[in-house]
């Protein structure tokens, strides 16, 4: 029989660091607002309450703010050139994360930052798969939304190369597609409308499941990857809009508890294939006195530790 090994805190090897980067945008959205977010979360004390709860971080810094503008063409999302500079500029930053050997934590701005993180890391040679924590599933193309040409609902379509999205937005990567319909996990939306031509066979997990079992849930979309790295996307609109008023676009009682996110959250990211994560979509206009900026801290806090 072979004897257990125990191993003291002191004789650990370190934690592998998550490395916070900023970036202060709204120009994919749908109004400004966003590009306040990382500024409101580090006023709240993101850096220090991760250390303190004994969180390796590294401070990135942020990216310079860029605030939505109408900017509209005929054939193409609003600012979608704004858009794409954004995440160039944001790809390059998670890159020196990266080539630091952390795991990068971006705090946005809006959800299009999954795109430039996934374009990150397939840069790097490594190729992810990516978990969606999002009350959608951002599968919107330019045509199914003539009169709401916002980039921020369509970033999976552009990954996943869908027909009819921006071509300037959908070739952000050392490849196209940058996603196949097995790289990504659905998980927590709250309707399954959003792949309005059947085209991509993705594995989706609803709120209504997570809920019913967050641990188990991610256990599941955790399985349903096969990939060696994995980055998880947190839109904080996955939240109940009752229980916290922080999402840019909300979610009225269909969205997750905070125990069910914070629940879900601890299996995702202490996962050791988890290898980056995005918090985003958190408004800071809809929380004046930062009560949901000091809760979503919380929630990371409880999940890495």
């Amino acid at each position: 029989m072979t004897s257990a090994v125990f191993v003291s805190g002191a004789d650990r090897a370190p934690a592998r660091s998550w490395g916070v980067l900023g970036v202060p945008s709204s120009v994919a959205a749908h109004w400004p607002g966003l590009e306040k977010s990382p500024g409101a979360l580090r006023s709240a004390g993101l850096v220090e309450v991760l250390r303190a709860a004994g969180v390796a971080v590294r401070d990135f810094g942020d990216q310079p703010v860029a605030r939505w503008v109408a900017l509209r063409r005929p054939d193409r999302p609003n600012n979608a050139d704004g858009v794409r500079e954004l995440l160039l500029h944001a790809r390059a930053r998670i890159a020196e994360i990266l080539q630091a050997g952390a795991r990068p934590l971006v705090v946005g701005g809006e959800c299009t930052l999954a795109i430039a993180t996934v374009s990150a890391f397939a840069t790097a040679g490594q190729d992810v798969g990516l978990i969606y924590v999002d009350g959608g599933q951002d599968l919107a193309i330019p045509v199914d939304h003539a009169d709401e040409p916002i980039l921020d609902s369509m970033g999976v379509a552009h990954m996943l190369d869908l027909p009819g999205t921006d071509d300037a937005i959908a070739g952000i990567g050392p490849r196209r597609p940058l996603l196949r319909p097995d790289d990504v996990v659905f998980l927590g939306f709250t309707d399954d409308e959003e792949d309005l031509h059947g085209q991509v066979e993705s594995v989706r997990i609803p709120g209504s499941i997570v809920s019913a079992d967050p641990a188990a849930a991610a256990h599941r979309a955790l399985a349903a990857l096969s990939h060696d790295h994995v980055v998880i996307h947190i839109d904080v609109d996955v939240l109940d809009f009752f229980q916290m008023p922080a999402a840019d676009i909300p979610t009225y009682g269909r969205g997750l508890s905070v125990p069910d996110l914070t629940a879900l959250l601890r299996v995702l990211l202490q996962d050791p294939r988890c290898a980056g994560a995005l918090l985003v979509e958190y408004n800071p206009d809809h929380d004046p006195e930062r009560v949901a900026a000091n809760g979503l801290i919380g929630i990371l806090a409880s999940a890495l530790t």
